[in-house]
């Protein structure tokens, strides 16, 4: 039974090995076998399998010079490695090379050619069979070039641990060492690359833009990256798409009528170039020129996307590009190219073919051709350097240099296996592998851990994600000036690995937009705002669109594009045009100002009557007119006038924290004191004059200590309330902000409680005193200063109840000038009336 299996396997390898695989390859024996996968074509040809017969193999279609000088690439490096010394002496690598097409088909079908000559040597079928002709496991993978390819193949390989090296593979989902366990990479992941568009695109200062990916593990998982990053950022992506290559015509129409419907002029593409070349067509033949691409590095340097007729749309194009690299020798061997010499690599014989338009004379595809595609036959001997193809573009190799450098890391991890001493190994006890025993699953192991320097003296190893660490090289597409085609211009670089804000350099001035223009076009869904402005929020809108906003009165924004209006500080306000702020205007009660004259003049002509009538009275206070007035009382009077004329004064000037401590407690104590004056007198004379017999407990009782102990009494009485005001509530100098454009300087009086007590406590008092004048109107004729004291307390009563409504319905500096205009008020009513009319008799002449 073991026997029938062992054979059933056996006749099942020699139909894998004979047979197995894409017919088309690049094959050349060896002691240790590589693999490679290259998209030689852009795609296969759609077909479709009814399934009424045996399915057909696809057919690939458009001939991929750029994939094909890859593959060339590895060959070369192949044969470096072979004809060298130092590296690998005395062991010989071959090659089988396979076409994926781009596709995930192609390319699985190639991968279980490799697998399943690995699954058979692990049998180890020697005693059945005479293997001379045994062609060996594949050790290593070189490739592929599609992250959707690749994705799929690390799918298979991983299964095996065969190590896959990919030259372009840049998806970021490849990096799951979970998933993809055998999967390496010389590309940088579109972790970086996706953050690099993002920074250029907030760079440039867009925030409104189109988003296009291939609906494959290389588009999308890029495109989401890129859209958080966006997030981040806070641009908007107007429209997001996905395509493909295989998109019908009217897919591609509609795609092409929401692009030149948006507003949006950066068109950022996160595609290989056969899924994004339909749409280059379409925007071509409607002639829509006036977009910015942004191009990802699967198609920056494209060829299929390069061509001078697609250059009025995709001309300024910004795209990535991996560092350039240099490969000695390279570009000799690629221009030795020929069908006749190359005879171990099938491809040469197309792209022969593709490259002078003919027919070899022994092609099979002379038979396959029609009158609408007539060739003229070629030798193979024709001069490959004086045809233009992208094949021949060495100036800049970067997947070229990928795949060199993935060829010699594979070469490195097996000199390294066969320079291994025993105790120094990466296996289990320190063991070292066997050249010529070793399995796929040894040289993963030793790539994983691979650290050299390579013949230009770069260091090289693979980070814990097993990829290169790397840069991007920023490139514009220029018009050549000769002949109209494509020049990719280096503008600038983006070096992951440096700090935020450092990372991107981009020479503007190197950079032509859409071909021709130096002006970074416009791609913002709004206008900026101008300065004076901010923007609005628009109801349904993404955050990017908005309208310009006026900032309001008192805040300002002196750039464009304002998010918010900033506040201007307390002591400025905003100009007209809200642009800048200005120091408001400082106002108080100032010396002088004409107001601010006008009344000083008048407390100054206040005090300086009561000084003359003062001066009158004590020149002639020996007169019998002075001892009649009662003149130690009347001397107290006019001493209290002078303090209420100059309290006046302190309400004038800067308000400062001792002024406007000062003020208040000033003009109250002054007032009840010079009212106090009046009610003893008044009372005094009321008392005595309705005594019908004056005694001298009269006398006594009103005497002159008397008098100066009720004076002192009531005085006493405010002095209290402002001591009490002073201690709980100190008024203080306050700047009042709250008027447009002026700053007002007052007094911030602590407490309006306070300050009624005070001016309540004058009142009454100045009540008491009318009660008393008014009692005394019927006095005898003689005696007539009663009345005119009933006439000072009612100005004194109407200035004051007025005052009221005025002091709370003013602001700023006329709350101090209504309050000195009523302190001058009754200061002059109680002057000129109490003092205009004396008695002509004494009241102690009537007692006598």
């Amino acid at each position: 039974m073991k026997l029938l299996l062992y054979y059933l396997i056996l006749l099942g390898s020699s139909y894998v090995i004979s047979t197995y695989g894409p017919y088309q390859r690049a094959q050349m024996t060896g002691d240790i076998l590589l693999g490679g996968l290259f998209p030689i074509h852009f795609g296969v040809s759609s077909k479709d399998q009814d399934l009424a017969a045996r399915p057909e193999s696809t057919q690939c279609v458009r001939f991929n010079f750029r994939g094909f000088r890859w593959l060339q690439a590895m060959i070369f490096a192949i044969d470096e490695i072979n004809n060298s010394s130092a590296l690998l002496p005395n062991i010989t690598l071959g090659y089988r090379i396979f076409d994926t097409c781009n596709t995930v088909s192609k390319a699985l079908e190639a991968t279980l050619s490799f697998v399943a000559q690995n699954k058979i040597d692990s049998l180890n079928l020697d005693e059945f069979c005479n293997c001379t002709d045994h062609i060996p496991s594949t050790i290593a993978v070189v490739g592929a070039a599609g992250s959707a390819v690749s994705t799929a193949v690390a799918n298979l390989l991983g299964l095996f641990y065969i190590p896959q090296i990919s030259y372009a593979s840049s998806s970021r989902l490849l990096s799951n060492k979970n998933q993809y366990k055998s999967f390496m990479r010389t590309i940088p992941t579109d972790e970086y690359q996706a953050t690099a568009m993002a920074d250029i695109i907030e760079h440039f200062e867009w925030n409104w833009v189109i988003a296009v990916a291939s609906d494959d593990d290389y588009g999308r998982p890029g495109i989401e990256k890129f859209e958080k990053e966006m997030e981040e950022r806070d641009i908007c992506i107007h429209l997001n798409e996905l395509i493909s290559q295989y998109f019908e015509d009217h897919e591609i129409q509609a795609l092409a009528d929401r692009i030149e419907n948006s507003t949006a002029k950066v068109i950022v593409v996160f595609a290989s170039a056969p899924d994004i070349e339909p749409l280059i067509k379409e925007m071509a033949r409607r002639n829509i020129t006036d977009r910015i691409w942004l191009a990802s590095e699967a198609w920056s340097g494209s060829s299929l996307i390069a061509k001078p007729e697609y250059l009025d749309v995709v001309a300024g194009t910004i795209g990535f590009a991996l560092k350039a690299g240099r490969i000695p020798g390279f570009r000799e061997f690629l221009q030795q190219v020929q069908p006749k010499k190359d005879s171990h690599n099938e491809f040469v014989r197309e792209f022969w073919e593709e490259t002078f338009n003919c027919y070899l004379e022994d092609s099979p595809r002379l038979q396959e051709s029609d009158s609408t595609s007539f060739r003229p036959l070629c030798t193979g001997e024709e001069d490959i350097t004086n045809v233009e193809t992208p094949y021949l573009d060495y100036t800049h190799l970067r997947i070229s240099y990928n795949v060199y450098v993935a060829v010699y890391s594979i070469a490195q991890a097996l000199q390294d296996i066969l320079t291994c001493t025993p105790g120094n190994g990466l296996f289990a006890n320190n063991s070292c592998a066997d050249i010529k025993k070793m399995e796929a699953w040894q040289v993963l192991k030793q790539l994983r851990h691979l650290n050299y320097t390579n013949s230009m003296g770069e260091k090289m190893h693979f980070d814990e994600n097993a990829d290169l660490a790397a840069n991007y090289t920023i490139i514009n597409w220029h018009r050549s000036a000769e002949d109209g085609s494509v020049v990719f211009k280096e503008v600038g670089y983006y070096n992951m690995h440096t700090k935020r804000g450092a990372k991107l350099f981009i020479d503007k001035t190197k950079i032509l937009w859409n071909g021709y223009g130096s002006e970074v076009p416009f791609s913002n869904c709004s206008e900026d705002c101008e300065p004076g402005t901010r923007k609005g929020i628009i109801d349904s809108m993404p955050t990017c669109c908005f309208e310009c906003t006026e900032c309001s009165d008192g805040e300002y924004s002196n750039h464009r594009d304002a998010s918010v209006c900033t506040k201007c500080p307390n002591n400025s306000w905003s100009n007209g045009n809200h642009t800048f702020c200005f120091l408001k205007e400082i106002e108080f009660l100032s010396w002088t100002e004409p107001f601010g004259i006008a009344l000083a003049i008048c407390a100054v002509v206040g005090v300086v009557l009561t000084a003359f009538v003062m001066v009158v009275f004590v020149r002639f206070r020996n007169t019998p007119i002075v001892k009649a007035t009662n003149r130690e009382l009347s001397y107290v009077l006019l001493f209290s006038l002078i303090c209420c004329f100059s309290s006046s004064l302190v309400f004038i000037g800067e308000p400062q924290d001792w002024t406007c401590r000062l003020r208040q407690p000033a003009f109250g104590i002054s007032f009840v004191l010079c009212i106090s004056c009046i009610l003893v007198k008044t009372n005094r004379v009321l008392l005595v004059f309705e005594a019908k017999i004056p005694t001298s407990l009269h006398r006594k009782w009103w005497g002159l200590n008397l008098q100066f102990l009720l004076v002192f009494l009531c005085t006493f009485v405010q002095v209290m309330i402002c001591v009490i005001w002073l201690y709980n509530a100190p008024p203080s100098s306050y700047r009042n902000h709250d008027i447009d454009e002026i700053i007002f300087i007052t007094c911030n009086e602590g407490s309006v409680m306070a300050l009624g007590f005070l001016i309540g406590y004058t009142c009454l008092l100045a009540a008491i005193c009318f009660f008393f004048a008014f009692k005394s109107r019927k006095l005898p004729e003689n005696f007539t200063e009663a009345k005119f004291i009933t006439f000072s307390m009612l100005i004194f009563f109407i200035v004051w109840i007025s005052f009221i409504p005025a002091y709370f319905s003013t602001y700023g500096k006329f709350v101090s000038a209504v309050e000195v205009i009523a302190i001058l008020a009754s200061s002059f009513g109680m002057l000129a009336l109490c003092k205009s009319h004396e008695p002509r008799f004494s009241v102690f002449n009537h007692i006598k």
